[in-house]
């Protein structure tokens, strides 16, 4: 494959959404290198993460007028920080990458 310069397009990425799962396949000078990804658990990672916002800018407005609130945020936040970061270590994980020649 060539791109509009004529040079040899060495990588391409193709994605697919199949059952809530991506497939990327990488295309490398005759091998495709597929890559399975849970998007779901990105996906509750990436809430976690929201949430986490959320708290720690309550616990800053609550800082000085509620600090047994801002405490508790403060915890929750690590909660989810802590959820989000074990979401994410698990598709880490669990990434299936399988060679087959092209």
């Amino acid at each position: 494959m060539r791109n509009s310069h004529g040079c040899k397009v060495v990588f391409s990425l193709i994605k697919e959404k199949i059952q809530g799962h991506y497939i990327e396949v990488l295309q490398n000078k005759g091998e495709i290198l597929l890559t399975q990804i849970d998007v779901n658990q990105l996906n509750q990672a990436k809430a976690n993460v929201t949430l986490t916002q959320e708290l720690l800018t309550k616990a800053i407005e609550k800082a000085n007028s509620d600090p047994i609130l801002a405490q508790e945020a403060i915890k929750q936040a690590s909660n989810e920080i802590s959820s989000a970061l074990t979401a994410v270590t698990q598709v880490q994980k669990t990434s299936q990458t399988e060679s087959a020649e092209f």
